[in-house]
């Protein structure tokens, strides 16, 4: 270390942090514009950053968490973590299951990649294989009733025209979604294989066909999926159809949330809260046609609220009202758990009692959010 003239404490150049904490002089440049990791003190003549000695764990804490891929305002907030206070740990371990989750993802994909490629390779020989699970209607009948709302209608964009079926392993996942909402449901599922199965896209009124079957209280139903067909069959009916064959966007990077508040209450309170509750008119939604907006908001007890005004540095969360009272009618009748991240991140509304089943809004942005 240095002394530098005019300064009382022993000051580390730009160049030696860079030494000692492996990263790169641009690299702390960098991070000092970002107000991450900001010089204790610049030259005015010559523009050159010094560092107290302290800051060089900051800078060695830095790159190993730039190994791990955490995101840029993580890092800044596990460095402004207050000592003690549990967030640099909850931040951390937040990350380490988006690396598992990512992970899982990884693998199910490379299983249904392989699976192509012998296909590709050997197109005479390979022919895309069925799948036959059996189901509980009343659960199937549930998870359709949970996901339908958020189907797309935009012709522009086809493969949401539907819902995706997706085996995985013990369970049959349901995904709708039209870019500003998403809606996923679980189904317990027998026969499902152990190794990830060919996803469907069952077109729209394929779907609701299938839930109009299930409304005379069959015990179980049976489902085909593959081979570009979706077929079932429920106390002595049987409906079949093409799927669609497009490729679904990928679910699992939309779902991969990070909340900062969680609150539980019921359906039914939202619901009055939502439809007695302000709103603002924003352009939203398809073509950015014009939608009334709610914006949620926290009070300092930690209660949820619809806000009547709001200063731009109150937490918020502002989504379309329509799509929130969608996602509140489809077969939400009890407890609710919200997951809320922040302006600029989705709503999430969850049945605390079905993990699988839940719903994701987009938030819209409000004019005066930073």
């Amino acid at each position: 270390a240095r002394r530098v003239t005019g300064m009382e404490s022993e000051l580390h150049s730009i160049g030696e942090l860079a030494r000692a904490s492996g990263l790169g002089v641009g690299t702390l440049r960098y991070y000092d514009g970002a107000e991450v990791l900001t010089p204790a003190w610049v030259d005015p003549q010559t523009g050159y950053r010094w560092y107290r000695p302290a800051q060089l764990a900051d800078a060695r804490l830095l790159a190993r968490l730039r190994r791990v891929g955490l995101p840029l305002a993580d890092i800044r907030a596990v460095l402004a973590a207050a000592p003690g206070s549990g967030e640099a740990r909850r931040i951390l371990d937040a990350h380490l299951r988006r690396l598992e989750d990512g992970l899982a993802d990884a693998r199910r994909e490379l299983s249904l990649i392989r699976t192509m490629i012998e296909q590709r390779e050997q197109p005479m020989t390979t022919t895309p294989a069925e799948l036959r699970l059996t189901l509980p209607a009343d659960g199937l009948a549930a998870a359709l009733d949970a996901v339908r709302f958020a189907v797309g209608e935009d012709p522009e964009l086809p493969s949401l025209a539907g819902v995706l079926f997706e085996p995985d392993g013990p369970v049959l996942r349901l995904v709708a979604t039209d870019r500003y909402r998403m809606a996923l449901a679980e189904v317990p599922a027998s026969g499902a294989p152990e190794q990830p199965a060919a996803d469907t896209i069952v077109p729209t009124a394929l779907v609701d066909a299938l839930r109009a079957l299930l409304s005379g209280g069959p015990a179980e139903a049976v489902l085909t999926l593959g081979g570009g067909t979706f077929r079932a069959e429920t106390g002595g009916h049987r409906i079949e159809g093409a799927a669609l064959d497009f490729d679904y966007p990928d679910h699992r990077a939309a779902t991969r949330l990070d909340p900062r508040h969680r609150i539980t209450l019921t359906a039914a309170e939202l619901r009055a809260a939502v439809e007695t509750g302000a709103t603002r008119t924003l352009p939203s939604g398809p073509q950015g046609a014009d939608c009334q907006v709610t914006v949620l908001t926290l009070t300092a007890d930690g209660r949820l609220v619809v806000a009547d005004d709001l200063a731009p540095e109150d937490f918020r969360v502002a989504v379309n009202r329509d799509y929130l009272l969608d996602a509140l009618g489809a077969g939400r009748s009890g407890q609710l758990l919200l997951e809320l991240g922040g302006p600029i991140a989705p709503l999430a509304i969850r049945t605390p009692d079905r993990a699988g089943t839940f719903s994701v809004l987009m938030p819209i942005r409000l004019p005066d959010a930073a």
